[in-house]
This record gives C-alpha cells, sequence and structure tokens, in this order.
C-alpha cells in the first residue's frame, strides 16, 4: 500500500468519524441511535436486574434454609417470589438475549447501523422506565404479589386489591412494547441490509436464531400484551373478562398467557442455541456439522413452540383428547432440540476442539439441558404432571431449562463476544472457576429441589414444619444459591479487572469466522469502512484471505445498503436517520400515560396528548436527500 493510499484512507476515515459519531457529552449519551451503544447499554441494564433478581432468590432461599423460618413474612415473600420470576423473565431473560442481538447482528450481516435506529432507542428507554418503575413500586410496598403468570382471580380486584397487581400488569405492556420494537427491527436488518453476496445458505446461525425468535415475539407478544390490558381493564373499569359469575372466564387468562408464556421460554432460549453454533464453531476449527439442519430445527423448535402451551393447563380438566395432542407436541419438540445437539457433538467429535472459557460454559449447557429436558419430556405426560403440578419438581425442571439452557450459552457468549463489545479480554484463569463455581453451585441449590418436589413440597410457600423430610434438601438448595453468588461476584471482578487492563485483545483474538470480527475490536461507529462482500459461509476463513468489499455508500451522510432478502443482491441506498431527542421524550411521555393509567382511567386520555405531541415531532418531515441510488 503506497503513502498516498495511506493517507486518503486516512482521510476517509476521519469523515465516516465525523458523520456517523454521537455529539459529546451528555446530549450525546442521551440521544445516541448507534446500535452498539444501545446494545451495550441494554446488557449492563439487563445484568444489574439479574442481579437484583438474584438478591431477591437468595433472601428467599434464607427463609427457606430452616423450617418454621421467620426472616421473611408471607406478605413480603409473596412480593419476593413474584418480583424475582418477573424480573427475570420480563427484565432480564428476554431482553439481554435481543440485546446481544442488537450489538451483535448488524455487525455478522456487514450493515452499519440496525434497520430503525430510532426505534431501536425508544426500545431501551420504554424497557429502563418500565423496570425503574416496578422497582420503585416495590420499594414502595406495592410490588406483585400474584406470582409472574399472574393468574386470575389470584390477580383480580377481590383478591389483590390496591395497586400492587396493576404495576405489574403495567411493566408487562412496558417490556413488551419494547420487545416487539427490537423484534421488528432485527426482522428487517436481518432480511434487508445483508452484505452482498449473502445469501440465505450463508447466513450466521446466531442470525437465524435471531431471525426465528424475532418471528416468534412478533406473534407471541401480543397476546400477554391482550390478556393484561383486559386485566387492567377488569381492575380499573369493571370490565369482567375474567369473573365467572359475570360471564367471564377465568381460563381465558391462562390460554392468553400461555400462548405467550411457553413461545417465550423459546423466545430465551433459541438465541441461546446461535450463539452455541458460532462458539462451536470457532472453537472446533471447523464450520458447523450440519448447517441445514441446523437452520431446519431452528424453525421446526419455534412452529412447534406454539402448540405447547395448554400442556401448562393439564390440572385445569381439559378435554382428554385434547391432553393427548399437547403431551404429543410436547414430546416432538425434543426432536429438533436433539438434531442440533448431535449436529454439535459432530462438528467437536471432527474438529480440533480448543477448550476455552466460552466452550466450557457450552459443555455445562450439554449436561444441564438433557437433564432439564428429559424432566420437561416427563412433566409432558398428563399422569406425571397432575402428580408434581405446583410443587419444587417443576421449580427445578424450569429453572435448568433456562438457567442450564439459556443462561450458561449467556455466560459463554458474554465471554466470547467480550473482546468485540470492550477490546479487551477477560481472564480466562478466573473465568474457569467462575465456570465451576456456578456449575457446581447450580446444580447443588436446583437438583434437590427435584427430590422436595417428589416428596410433595408445594411452591410458593413461605416456610414449612419441621418433620417432613424437607429441611435438609432445603438447606442444601440454601447452600448452593451462596456458591452461585460467589460465581456472579467472580465474573463483575473479572470484568472490572478486565476493563482496567490496558492491553488490546486485538481485531479477532479467537480466530473466528464471520464478518463481525472482520472490524476492529470494539467496532467504529460506522462499523465497517466499506461495505463487506461475502463469497462464503464462513467469509474470515481462512484467516489470511482477503475479504472482498463493495464501494458506493456516501461517507458524508449516514447511509446503509439495501439488499434482495434471499440472494443479498445490492438494491439501493438507504438514509439512516441522524441521533435525536424524540425517542426519549417519546418513552417519557408514553411512561406518563402507562402509570397514570394506572390510577385512573382518564391517564389513557390525559396521557395520550403529550405522546401525540412527541411522535408528530418525531415524524414531522424533514428536507433531506432521497434516499434512492445506486451502490458500486
Amino acid at each position: 500500500m503506497t503513502d498516498a493510499t495511506t493517507a486518503q484512507r486516512e482521510r476517509d476515515r476521519q469523515t465516516l468519524l465525523a458523520t456517523w459519531a454521537d455529539r459529546p457529552g451528555l446530549m450525546g449519551w442521551l440521544t445516541t441511535v448507534d446500535h452498539k451503544r444501545i446494545g451495550r447499554r441494554y446488557v449492563v441494564t439487563a445484568l444489574v436486574f439479574f442481579v437484583l433478581a438474584g438478591i431477591m432468590a437468595m433472601l428467599m432461599r434464607i427463609q427457606l434454609s430452616r423450617p418454621e423460618n421467620h426472616f421473611l413474612g408471607p406478605d413480603r415473600y409473596n412480593q419476593l417470589f413474584s418480583m424475582h420470576g418477573s424480573v427475570m423473565m420480563f427484565l432480564f431473560a428476554v431482553p439481554v438475549m435481543e440485546a446481544v442481538a442488537v450489538y451483535m447482528v448488524p455487525l455478522m450481516v456487514g450493515a452499519r447501523n440496525i434497520s430503525f435506529p430510532r426505534l431501536n432507542a425508544f426500545s431501551y428507554w420504554i424497557y429502563l422506565f418500565g423496570g425503574i418503575m416496578i422497582f420503585l413500586a416495590f420499594l414502595a410496598d406495592v410490588g406483585p404479589e400474584a406470582g409472574w403468570s399472574g393468574y386470575v382471580p389470584l390477580s383480580g380486584p377481590d383478591f389483590s386489591p390496591g395497586k400492587r397487581t396493576d404495576f405489574w400488569a403495567q411493566m408487562i405492556t412496558f417490556t413488551e412494547v419494547a420487545a416487539l420494537c427490537i423484534a421488528v427491527e432485527l426482522v428487517a436488518t436481518i432480511l434487508s441490509m445483508r452484505a452482498p453476496g449473502m445469501t440465505l445458505r450463508r447466513i450466521p446461525l446466531f442470525v437465524w436464531s435471531m431471525l426465528v425468535t424475532s418471528l416468534m415475539v412478533i406473534f407471541a407478544m401480543p397476546a400477554v400484551m391482550v390478556g393484561s390490558t383486559f386485566l387492567i381493564t377488569d381492575r380499573l373499569v369493571g370490565t369482567q373478562f375474567y369473573n365467572a359469575s359475570e360471564g367471564g372466564d377465568a381460563l381465558l387468562w391462562q390460554h392468553l398467557f400461555w400462548f405467550f408464556g411457553h413461545p417465550e421460554v423459546y423466545i430465551i432460549f433459541m438465541p441461546a442455541l446461535g450463539m452455541i453454533s458460532s462458539i462451536v464453531e470457532t472453537f472446533s476449527r471447523r464450520p458447523i456439522f450440519g448447517y441445514t439442519a441446523m437452520v431446519l430445527a431452528l424453525f421446526a423448535t419455534g412452529f412447534l413452540a406454539f402448540g405447547l402451551w395448554v400442556h401448562h393447563m393439564f390440572a385445569t380438566g381439559l378435554p382428554p383428547l385434547g391432553n393427548s395432542f399437547y403431551t404429543a407436541a410436547s414430546m416432538m419438540i425434543a426432536i429438533p432440540s436433539g438434531v442440533q445437539i448431535f449436529c454439535w457433538i459432530a462438528t467437536l467429535w471432527t474438529g480440533k476442539p480448543i477448550i476455552t472459557v466460552p466452550l466450557l460454559f457450552v459443555l455445562g449447557f450439554f449436561a444441564l439441558f438433557v437433564l432439564g429436558g428429559m424432566t420437561g419430556v416427563m412433566v409432558a405426560a398428563v399422569p406425571l404432571d397432575l402428580q408434581v403440578h405446583d410443587t419444587y419438581f417443576v421449580v427445578a425442571h424450569f429453572h435448568y431449562v433456562l438457567i442450564g439452557g439459556a443462561v450458561f450459552p449467556l455466560m459463554g457468549a458474554l465471554y466470547y463476544w467480550f473482546p468485540k463489545f470492550t477490546g479487551r479480554m477477560l481472564s480466562e484463569r478466573l473465568g474457569r472457576w467462575q465456570f465451576w463455581l456456578f456449575f457446581i453451585g447450580f446444580n447443588v441449590t436446583f437438583f434437590p429441589m427435584h427430590i422436595l418436589g417428589l416428596m410433595g413440597m408445594p411452591r410458593r410457600v413461605y416456610t414449612y414444619p419441621a418433620g417432613l423430610g424437607w429441611d435438609l434438601p432445603n438447606l442444601i438448595a440454601s447452600i448452593g444459591s451462596w456458591i452461585i453468588a460467589a460465581s456472579v461476584l467472580l465474573f463483575a471482578i473479572n470484568v472490572v479487572l478486565a476493563l482496567r487492563s490496558r492491553e488490546p485483545a486485538g481485531d479477532n483474538p479467537w480466530g473466528a469466522p464471520d464478518l463481525a470480527w472482520a472490524t476492529t475490536s470494539p467496532p467504529p461507529p460506522y462499523n465497517f469502512e466499506e461495505t463487506p462482500a461475502v463469497r462464503s459461509r464462513e467469509p474470515l476463513w481462512p484467516l489470511d484471505a482477503d475479504l472482498a468489499v463493495m464501494t458506493g455508500l456516501s461517507k458524508t451522510r449516514r447511509e446503509a445498503l439495501l439488499t434482495s432478502s434471499t440472494d443479498a443482491l445490492p438494491a439501493t441506498r438507504w438514509a439512516l436517520p441522524d441521533p435525536g431527542i424524540w425517542p426519549l421524550l417519546s418513552a417519557l411521555a408514553l411512561t406518563l400515560l402507562f402509570v397514570w393509567s394506572i390510577f385512573s382511567p382518564w391517564g389513557v386520555v390525559w396521557g395520550a396528548i403529550p405522546v401525540a405531541i412527541a411522535l408528530t415531532a418525531w415524524f414531522w418531515p424533514k428536507r433531506s436527500q432521497p434516499s434512492m441510488g445506486g451502490a458500486q
């Protein structure tokens, strides 16, 4: 490369930086539309909620560590287990998976930003405000008390007076609005902003998993939003959707909730499958075995997930034929999951695996998820489900599936992508300690719950009498929770030490094959100087090969390249918006409406005025250059 070429490239970088960089200071922090900054905020916020929910779990385990304990009263315990489940499901598990995708998907498909950057910023603010609202309510002693599933009539006006359930129901609305915004952005990004040459057969498996997840969010989330809205109107304006004595039906809530709730388990689990594929491929040093089968298995899992919701309702007295159908569907979903596990094992078996911390978490996932899946098949059988319904056996199964099946891969992914997020490496030694503490602590905590469930201990009880044989398993489970806490603390220390380190990680420290590693670590605001062009499924392998690029995008305005959905052929250039304050102000206005409506139905009417003003200002037409144009 000549000196003139080097100088020109440096001028181009400075021009791109001036075009894509945020404003300095607080205003830049508030107005950013950079998917990387928003993705990092999402991850950090979700991890904070994870820690808070974990502290609540430890308080519950202290209470249950011995019989007839008075560490917590029944009312505070009800609020704690309701908050723990709600925060884990609505404020941590789904948001953190989408957060990682917000950061990684545009990089993995070779785009300069996510498809709707301002909508992305709006989704974060509305998610943050919803989380703050429910925690302020909890601190004011008006936290939820009817569990994370909010069954009626327990959550109805007769059994849950006051505003506790109203805050919970509005928190659902906050988080689902945020999740739907991200789902739409990801679908549009994946289908229309892939790098030239990235045909459907060359899409990374993590991106496939997020496409399926996002479609599931779009189909599943409206059901729970409708359900929670019905619940609020029952409580605030006297509708009778769930009041059987007035012609309503309590089972309607269960149908609406579980039509969302069971797919939600897979909405959490599917991104983890994509993370595992990325980690296994990189550290096996070979392309993933059975790529096409893996993609088909993802779609099969996503489709079958919508046919299982009734298996949460076997105890409600449904017709036997219906029970048989949902039992069969529940067992069928083990097939695509098994296909993926066999493909990962084949990839490792035929590759040259390097046992690093990310791969350790994947291996831990194999053991835990298989156990959780086996108990899932057990509770899919009606006779056994009726025996263990609402016992600690279900609690154990649920945590093996969600922590073993999703949090372990997530931890592996955080180690794997930490250099991309920050430009620094986490310590391998501390990471191995953290893995073993987490793996041992998890099993010490949750395996005894299987035994407790089989012995008949119901869940959601704040204490129990001595002499039932429940004392020792509960004490062991409580000790395990402290081991998990030590593991999380070690991870936090590892992160702090890595961020304080001055040694850069390098652009591609793992030798990974996807486009995310084709730019610097961390990436610049514009992601890529020129749009990469893809010629294979692993565009960076072999590592010393040159990556082809496509020129033609402006360097003086925010432009992205749109490509066709199937063959990723260049179609047009698209002008992306600049940073703006209106996503934040719109989120504040919508928060005012949601919170006001908790106290008065007129809050919906009067609260709509600032929402309309903010949205009008946001979408007010502006003079700008047309988006259409050719690329070279």
